[in-house]
């Protein structure tokens, strides 16, 4: 029996905005086993995103437990962090977050490259093949379509071999055609690979193919 992919024990996120603190996660208790694939839904400003960074270690919970692929995130510094996403996590952000002055193969290339992966460029290179930009490789993200930018990100997320991916509305930016080539290169890569994948999104279509989904709602979240 394999060990779960994501265990999250009585998480709570407060955030301090004005003279009120904000509740924006109370007493979260979820799990997700290795190569499910989940949705979590609900409206803009539920904290969904914040959920996501919690699980990646980019934010610190002001309560409970995160283990991720075996790794207690709450006894972790920074390094231990960063090197624990390195190996374990690939990240789509919403908004592509790629860096403008490098081309598209090394933005895909260096965190592999700082990851100590000896052939970063020959996987970055195979990764921007497998999203359909091989004929794109030299260029800069302001040469870049949004959908090739999320194209980027996509194989940027993949190309390390990562246990899970976090996708922040990975189709959010894009029209209705490149959003399906995107989804399809998600769920096709999820299959290959038996990633576990948890997306966050508003997209219908886009929840109803992942093996679960759950609703997050004034800081709760819930089986559908």
């Amino acid at each position: 029996m394999h060990a779960p992919m994501i265990v999250v024990r009585d998480l709570s996120l407060t955030l301090i905005s004005g003279a009120a603190p904000v509740n924006v996660l109370q007493n979260l208790n979820f799990q997700v086993e290795a190569g499910e694939s989940v949705a979590v839904v609900g409206p803009s400003g539920s904290g969904k995103t914040s959920f996501l960074m919690l699980l990646s270690g980019l934010e610190r919970p002001s309560a409970g437990n995160i283990h991720v692929a075996g790794h207690d995130l709450s006894h972790m510094n920074e390094d231990e962090l960063a090197r624990f996403r390195q190996q374990h996590v690939g990240i789509v952000f919403q908004n592509f977050l790629l860096l403008p002055a490098l081309n598209a193969e090394d933005n895909v290339a260096l965190p592999l490259e700082l990851a100590g992966i000896a052939d970063a460029r020959k996987r970055a290179r195979q990764a921007l093949v497998q999203v359909g930009l091989e004929h794109r490789l030299h260029h800069l993200p302001s040469q870049l379509s949004g959908g090739e930018q999320q194209r980027v990100a996509v194989a940027r997320a993949f190309a390390g071999g990562p246990a899970l991916i976090l996708a922040d509305e990975p189709t959010g930016n894009l029209d209705a055609a490149t959003g399906a080539r995107v989804m399809e290169l998600l769920f096709g890569l999820h299959e290959d690979h038996g990633t576990t994948l948890l997306l966050v999104t508003h997209d219908p279509g886009l929840a109803a193919r992942c093996q679960r989904r759950m609703r997050l709602t004034r800081g709760h979240l819930e089986e559908l």
